[in-house]
């Protein structure tokens, strides 16, 4: 143990000890020649065990050994004869010094012990006063930082509790925790009925991916369906944010869920609305298709029948140059009236028609066109042949337009449940926020690129386009059920000026 401490906690600094063992030493020897009168030669050591004493309990272990080897010189000199002299005094009175200066050690060993174990006792309890000072402290400044914060709760959770977007809070295992207010008005369940239930039973969760994938991240944001007490059904924009303790281990999930069933509706409506028009566009077309050829077509042909009569009457020269116009005429209305609906669409499937304009756009812009199709395609239904040539059609007219392209590459997948049709170019790309615009959704409307992911979603199908500085690739994937696995079947009504109108 370190002396230092105690030595200086009761004890003046060391000189003034040493001075008052010295003292207490000739303090004794005083008070023996003034007792001397009175008990003569008889135990000459009384008034030293004061020194002793005093010096022990007060001064220390040095001090102590000064007043006593001077008050044992004293008495040896002064009080023993032969007085004045400090040669032998006899055997007695040495065996006396010796048993003083014996006891005396004792005495300054139980005193300097019993100093020691008197300060270790005022240390302790100056140590255990600190410790309950500094505990008194800390309790009460955890006690206002935990009043704040359970002020801040009251705060937050007033907050959650006034929000009208449902909040709820679940474990590990989706076991509901903590529902606001906004859940009991969101879905009818009470804060009594919904807490501990599962949330994906309690509600009838859909979910448009698998939970362990949501699951797989910290945050997960999109839509789910759920299903009201009453059991009506409702859309809501779903955000996930993992709860983690203090060590970061995950402990569950805060879920924020925002009712999107109105808006939702008013999607699907102008969604049904826009595949109506869509399909009252390819009916127009259709019809007008059809006039021109069937009506327009005739007649020009009997038009040109009597420019035929009128030129065997002599004027050879101008029903020739009439003949010509005329001719012209009735390859422009074909090449109309097949752009708005070729015939072969409806007659022979899409295979046909695909080759036939992709022949006729190859002759008309100069671009070079690979066009791969499977060869047992067979039929599709109505819908995706139409869905398909207007795709092929509004990506080649894109490329004309804006790819500065010199060759095009189509190729058409048949795969076990969607057929995949895919345009790529080797022109200059699109700019990378026009890009971004296009894949959200954001761009033109009616026949573009808008009215391309219209059909698709109608078919339940997607859109996808990519592209960069070496080109752009358009790609169109649609569901398929049975369809027939017989080869293309020829058309009923073949044209004979099919590959005159396709140039």
């Amino acid at each position: 143990m370190r002396l230092a401490p105690y030595l200086t906690h009761r004890i003046p600094r060391s000189s003034v000890r040493y001075v008052l063992g010295v003292v207490a030493g000739i303090g004794a020897l005083l008070l023996r020649g003034m007792l001397d009168p009175i008990v003569k030669d008889q135990d000459p050591y009384h008034s030293l065990w004061l020194a002793v004493i005093f010096t022990a309990w007060y001064c220390g272990v040095g001090p102590s050994i000064v007043a006593v080897l001077i008050g044992a010189a004293g008495v040896w000199y002064w009080f023993l004869p032969p007085y004045h002299s400090f040669g032998f005094k006899g055997a007695n009175d040495t065996f006396d010094m010796l048993v003083f200066l014996a006891f005396a050690a004792i005495v300054i060993g139980v005193g300097e012990a019993a100093r020691r174990l008197m300060f270790m006792h005022e240390q302790a309890e100056e140590q255990l006063r600190r410790a309950h000072e500094e505990l008194e402290y800390r309790v009460k400044e955890r006690t206002t930082v935990l009043e704040q914060k359970t002020a801040e709760l009251s705060e937050k959770a007033a907050l959650l509790e006034m929000t009208n977007d449902a909040i709820l809070v679940k474990n590990s295992e989706r076991v509901i925790s903590y529902w606001n207010h906004g859940a009991e008005m969101l879905y009818g369940w009470s804060k009594r009925e919904a807490l501990g239930q599962p949330a994906d039973d309690l509600l009838l969760t859909q979910f448009p991916i698998s939970v362990n994938e949501i699951e797989a991240s910290d945050y997960w944001e999109g839509e789910l369906r759920h299903v009201r007490r009453d059991g009506k059904p409702i859309s809501v924009a779903s955000r996930w944010n993992r709860v983690k303790d203090k060590s970061g281990r995950p402990v569950g999930w805060l879920e924020i869920n925002t009712d999107i069933s109105g808006r939702k509706r008013m999607e699907d409506a102008a969604r049904s609305l826009s595949a109506r028009i869509l399909t009252l566009q390819d009916d127009e077309r259709r019809r007008i298709a059809r006039g021109l050829h069937d009506s327009l077509g005739q007649y020009l042909a009997a038009l040109k029948m009597n420019v035929h009569m009128l030129a065997a009457g002599g004027e050879n020269q101008r029903a020739a140059e009439c003949l010509d116009i005329i001719d012209k005429c009735i390859a422009e209305t074909r090449t109309i009236s097949h752009l708005l609906h070729p015939p072969l669409l409806d007659e022979a499937g899409f295979g046909s028609a695909a080759r036939w304009y992709v022949d006729g756009f190859a002759q008309r812009s100069g671009i070079r066109v690979n066009l791969n199709l499977p060869s047992d395609l067979g039929r599709l239904s109505r819908e995706a042949e139409i869905a398909l040539f207007r795709v092929l059609q509004e990506g080649l007219s894109n490329v004309h337009r804006h790819a500065a392209s010199s060759q095009v590459y189509i190729r058409l997948a048949v795969e076990r449940d969607c057929l995949r049709l895919e345009i790529n170019d080797n022109g200059q790309g699109i700019p990378a926020e026009r890009l971004e615009h296009l894949n959200d959704g954001a761009a033109e409307v009616g026949v573009g690129i808008a009215g391309m992911r219209e059909r698709m979603r109608e078919l339940g199908g997607s859109l996808e386009i990519v592209s960069d500085s070496s080109g752009t690739r358009l790609q169109v994937a649609i569901p398929v059920g049975e369809r027939s696995e017989s080869a293309e079947p020829t058309p009923t009504r073949p044209d004979r000026n099919h590959d005159r109108i396709a140039s």
